[in-house]
């Protein structure tokens, strides 16, 4: 779930991200990251036009969940 949610904040924060910048934005590997962005995208949470991956309204609310449960504990 933290790897979904650094994804979602890498793209969001750029406005769309380039696979390299999620990779370099998420600290992972190209290997990995492709199946995190395949799952982000069949569940709706991330969006491809060919060259950029975007978050959709889905992604943003499921990021917005997620920091809400990590901070419950703050």
């Amino acid at each position: 779930m933290d790897v979904q949610a650094d994804i979602l904040r890498v793209t969001l924060a750029r406005g769309g991200a380039l696979k390299t910048q999620v990779v370099y934005g998420a600290n992972l590997n190209f290997r990995i990251v492709k199946g995190y962005l395949e799952r982000l995208m069949g569940s709706g949470m991330l969006r491809h036009d060919g060259r950029h991956y975007y978050a959709t309204e889905k992604g943003v609310t499921y990021l917005t969940s997620f920091e809400s449960l990590v901070n419950m504990g703050d």
